[in-house]
């Protein structure tokens, strides 16, 4: 039996629920940055650099790169609680899984905010 002690959220219904709102923000991400590159295609530096550098935006881009990492949390927790049966390889898959998206989350805001 598998406990919730590593899920993301408190039940299967939370996760459900988390996995579905993350995929709504990174898809209204994909398609403002899709449709920012082809209504400027001529993009230069200075113009990429521009985008970033509105707080709405790097508020938008925080959110979307938390949503990334929520929800590859909860698909590869599930993934390998339905596929690697022996407790200590979960473990393991499941801590360096944490640790990269840890990783990812500092190294992201580091770039993004120019920490």
């Amino acid at each position: 039996m598998v406990t919730s002690i590593t899920s993301f959220g408190r039940s299967g219904l939370y996760d459900w629920m988390m996995q579905r709102v993350t995929a709504l923000v990174l898809a209204a991400y994909t398609v403002f940055m899709l449709g920012y590159l082809l209504l400027n295609p001529e993009l230069d530096y200075a113009q990429w650099s521009g985008l970033f550098e509105g707080t709405a935006m790097k508020i938008f881009t925080l959110l979307a790169m938390l949503s990334m990492v929520a929800h590859a949390w909860i698909g590869m927790w599930s993934v390998s609680t339905d596929y690697i049966k022996p407790t200590g390889i979960r473990f393991v898959f499941q801590s360096v899984c944490g640790l990269l998206a840890f990783i990812y989350v500092v190294w992201g805001i580091q770039i993004l905010w120019g920490i």
